[in-house]
């Protein structure tokens, strides 16, 4: 390895430092296709699954089997049928279905316990749980057609599951489910994942797909959606992405509307998708955050009164520095706002100078302090300087220099600012100075 590679290595490695330590002991679900089973990147997947569950992050690898099951019934000479994308199971098709769900399974299992020398599950040995987890109850009849077989979540067995992901586990579930009176049921793997998610409450639902993720009209990705973005998505493009990639989204739309409060997607064809989502700054699929109705926006001329409301008072203790109304009214473009329910809980500002921007009045509600909204505004503010060509964000500030140092922020000196800030640098207040590389 030459050394340009092992300092970009180094670099990375260390940058995914602060990723490591917030996902340790945190519970994702994992959704995968049964297409990604068969795909030659699928091995690399089994090793990103097996790293993560090293280091700490608690996983439900729920896993599809629909490509194996059309498989094994068109060997039986029967045509697959399906009502509103659910398939129509009679009790002869459903022996079909379960051994194909059961053979993806054990190539789970078998994928999940490989550890020789010289691989990266060398040492791994890694415990994968399965088991009646899955309660279910049959869809029923449709539109007048007999679904039979076919079923859905009633419930997920959370103690059990818990118990699993105690002990170390990564919890292997497959799309079948069984009633109280021992009937079995061919479930829908998106079905069996985002019930798992919301039930466990888990933090994350990263669910595979075909693509990176969603695109826009100019076929630029879709980096991150609100819940009314995405459903708003949702509704007006139905049928413009793949199949995939649309069941993907719908089941982050609905885990994240019921509570969990981040859903990823993440391309399946791509080797590494898993952890370039995970461990850097700006991952490589779309993501979905429930955020409970916040919103950053731009702030208009109608938000100088809320502005005010929150940072008058850190004006008064002298975190901030004062704004009269006519100034806040005069630079209000260059403010964000996070809007809850009509309510502002947030603010910062950004003032450009080439491709280095100031960031500088930010401000949280007191009744939402200490709840990570200033760190989920910097966060966003960040994405959008990048998106515009800025490379470093600075800050001038007195009182809170140990926040801006936890999130990445590193010491400055006044000659570092840029000669127009330089010029307007108040000496009297004596602000600190830090900078942080956002590229």
């Amino acid at each position: 390895m030459s050394v340009s590679n092992i300092q970009d290595y180094v670099k990375w490695f260390r940058h995914s430092s602060p990723y490591i330590n917030a996902h340790r002991g945190k519970t994702f679900v994992v959704m995968l296709p049964g297409e990604a089973l068969t795909h030659p990147n699928f091995g690399h997947i089994i090793h990103d699954l097996a790293l993560l569950s090293s280091l700490g992050v608690r996983l439900v690898l729920v896993h599809g089997a629909r490509p194996q099951i059309d498989l094994r019934l068109s060997a039986e000479q029967r045509p697959p049928v399906f009502h509103r994308n659910l398939r129509i199971t009679d009790s002869e098709s459903l022996q079909g279905v379960m051994q194909a769900i059961g053979e993806a399974r054990i190539t789970m299992e078998a994928a999940l316990s490989t550890g020789l020398p010289n691989s990266p599950m060398h040492g791994a040995r890694i415990e994968v749980a399965s088991g009646n987890y899955v309660a279910a109850m049959p869809h029923g009849v449709i539109d007048g057609v007999d679904l039979q077989h076919a079923g859905k979540v009633r419930r997920i067995n959370v103690p059990q599951l818990t118990r699993a992901l105690d002990a170390g586990a990564i919890a292997l579930l497959s799309p079948l489910g069984y009633s109280a009176t021992g009937e079995v049921f061919n479930l829908t793997y998106t079905d069996v994942a985002t019930q798992a998610a919301i039930a466990l409450k888990a933090d994350k639902l990263l669910a595979y797909c075909d693509t990176d993720g969603v695109t826009d009209a100019q076929g630029r990705l879709v980096r991150q959606f609100t819940l009314p973005q995405c459903k708003q998505h949702l509704n007006e493009n139905i049928g413009q992405t793949s199949e995939l990639t649309q069941l993907a989204l719908e089941s982050a739309y609905l885990s994240c509307l019921q509570g969990v409060q981040r859903a990823q997607l993440v391309n399946y064809t791509t080797d590494g998708a898993l952890l370039a989502e995970l461990f850097t700054r700006d991952g490589q699929g779309t993501m979905v955050y429930s955020g409970h109705y916040e919103q950053l926006r731009g702030a208009t001329i109608d938000d100088v009164g809320g502005i005010l409301g929150l940072i008058e008072p850190l004006e008064a203790e002298g975190i901030l520095v004062r704004r009269s109304r006519e100034l806040l009214e005069t630079e209000i473009t260059k403010f964000n706002v996070l809007e809850k329910d009509g309510t502002i809980i947030a603010c910062a500002a950004v003032y450009p100078f080439g491709q280095v921007a100031e960031l500088a009045c930010v401000a949280t509600h007191p009744e939402y302090r200490k709840g990570g909204r200033a760190a989920q505004l910097l966060e966003q503010l960040e994405r959008r300087a990048r998106d515009s060509g800025i490379d470093t964000l600075f800050v001038l500030t007195t009182q809170t220099a140990h926040w801006f140092l936890e999130h990445g922020f590193v010491p400055g000196a006044i000659n570092d600012l840029p000669l127009e800030r330089q010029s307007l640098y108040n000496y009297q207040r004596g602000s600190k100075v830090f900078f942080k590389d956002i590229r």
